[in-house]
């Protein structure tokens, strides 16, 4: 491979990862993307003049923003979207190890999402969680207490970041934890887009007595920016039947319990 192809894909490949950041961010300055890529300005100002190109999102003096967002949040809707029917049965065997009387944090994200669905119906459950979109879905169910983070907002992924949220659960005792991610991989572990929600991941993981990760089988394998930890962090993974059986392997000889939806 050439030089100049070689350096192309590592531009596409930065520029997924930005893209992914802004994904999960909104927006973000030119000067903090740089600094987290290991680029300079110049550079990081081309990667995203590509990305407004190809149409996904909109630059502006020393930054840039989503184009979707503000029909996002109007809209309620979440930017991962894609594999769905994995989403929704991993939901369904994720409800099914929440029990009537219990307390339980549910992450933000799409997965999770499809977990709080599943809920419904359940009785006396305590649910803390830092996704507005859940807390508006079960708010309202009876048998349901919530109760929301407080913190940052964070557009398209309908969620409250930073370190007021991971503040709020601090001296908190839960059941079970539903735990989303990015990216599962042996090495690197559980990995996200951008650093914000670190902080408040690490924090559900310390309050919580059980921790299951929910992630369809197509993150297994790969990696994004930021690192939270190793598998050995969770208890269960529910994923969906496309797992291979040489991950899965893998994922139990760590000690994880996986349950294929």
């Amino acid at each position: 491979m050439s030089g100049g192809s070689r350096s192309r894909l590592l531009g596409e490949a930065r520029r997924a990862r930005i893209l992914a950041w802004l994904q999960e961010e909104g927006s973000a300055r030119v000067r903090t993307l740089a600094e987290a890529f290991e680029v300079s300005e110049v550079t990081m100002r081309q990667d995203l003049e590509k990305l407004e190109t190809d149409g996904h999102i909109v630059r502006e003096h020393g930054g840039a923003f989503l184009k979707s967002v503000t029909q996002q949040v109007r809209s309620m809707a979440l930017q991962h979207l894609d594999n769905m029917d994995a989403k929704r049965r991993i939901g369904r065997a994720a409800a099914a190890l929440a029990n009537d009387g219990e307390t339980i944090i549910l992450d933000s994200g799409s997965t999770t999402t499809e977990v709080a669905a599943q809920l419904i119906g359940k009785r006396d459950m305590t649910v803390i969680t830092n996704a507005l979109n859940i807390a508006l879905m079960l708010g309202a169910e009876p048998g349901f207490e919530v109760h929301m983070t407080g913190g940052h907002f964070k557009a398209p992924t309908l969620s409250l970041s930073g370190e007021r949220s991971a503040d709020y659960f601090r001296g908190l005792f839960v059941q079970k934890l539903f735990l989303a991610t990015a990216a599962i991989d042996l090495e690197a572990g559980l990995t996200y887009p951008a650093m914000s929600d670190i902080a408040v991941k690490r924090a559900m993981i310390d309050a919580a007595q059980t921790v299951i990760l929910v992630a369809d089988s197509s993150k297994i394998g790969q990696r994004s920016f930021t690192s939270l930890g190793g598998l050995e962090l969770v208890r269960t993974l529910v994923t969906d039947d496309a797992i291979r059986d040489e991950d899965r392997a893998a994922i139990e000889n760590i000690g994880v319990e996986v349950i294929v939806a």
